[in-house]
């Protein structure tokens, strides 16, 4: 990766999205990890500091006051307005509203926050004529690593053909802060989460398996062969099969041939 071009062409991309669809600029949850800094500054450069908003959304007892400090560190070091919208009264009141809502399924539940967070920033959205800037990266994208209708409820996914560790050589690029870049990857969706724990692998393994399944289409026994764990491989290979409903439009009953 050429991260001078890399940074260009997602610039222009971001740019084009938003004069093409007539919207006056762009909204961005901002965690305070590296995806949506590297997001939040690619768009800054992209449309100007003045049409970018950034909107921190944390739930009470769950969000680290760390993460919070890092992305008003990022708002800060950008000049984008911000709003930061504390979102555990909305999940207590969908927790408190579903007869079933069982407090064990921390999956499930950190889905509904992830949804509750789409819901606020689209409401700033269509309030301010904005689009929604996604943050996820290619990684995320192709293992499903992404709440349906939630995070990946989005306009445009500016780092979306990024792989995690691709994304991480773009944030040294760009000047992120070095605290934001080495701090683990975490989707903050329930208490102790971590991304590579979720996962059982490290990024850098994981994007060396999609890049050779994927972007070279080898088979897994060509990638067993090169020295490579075959439960991995098989891992990674039916996490992409499973989510390609995440990666596509809700299908049609073919009425009309």
């Amino acid at each position: 990766m050429n991260p001078h071009t890399t940074e260009n062409t997602i610039k222009s991309f971001i740019r084009t999205r938003i004069e093409e669809s007539g919207a006056k600029g762009a909204i961005i949850g901002l965690s305070g990890g590296i995806d949506s800094s590297v997001t939040a500054y690619l768009t800054t450069g992209a449309i100007g500091r003045e049409n970018v908003l950034g909107i921190l959304l944390p739930v009470q007892d769950l969000t680290p006051k760390e993460d919070l400090n890092d992305a008003i560190d990022v708002v800060n070091r950008l000049g984008i307005a911000h709003k930061t919208i504390e979102i555990g009264d909305l999940v207590h009141a969908f927790s408190g509203t579903i007869p079933d809502y069982d407090l064990d399924s921390v999956a499930v539940n950190g889905n509904l926050t992830a949804r509750i967070r789409m819901c606020v920033l689209y409401y700033y959205a269509n309030l301010m004529n904005r689009l929604v800037v996604g943050t996820s990266n290619r990684t995320e994208l192709l293992l499903g690593y992404a709440t349906k209708y939630g995070d990946a409820g989005v306009d445009v996914e500016p780092i979306g053909d990024l792989y995690k560790t691709e994304v991480f050589e773009l944030a040294g690029f760009l000047g992120i802060p070095k605290h934001v870049i080495e701090k683990p990857p975490s989707a903050r969706l329930w208490a102790g989460q971590t991304d590579e724990g979720e996962l059982g692998m490290r990024y850098t393994d994981i994007d060396h398996i999609l890049k050779l399944l994927i972007d070279y289409e080898l088979s897994v026994e060509e990638i067993v062969a090169q020295g490579i764990s075959e439960a991995d491989v098989l891992h990674l290979a039916d996490l992409v099969r499973a989510s390609e409903h995440k990666r596509s439009t809700p299908p049609l009953a073919a009425i009309r041939s």
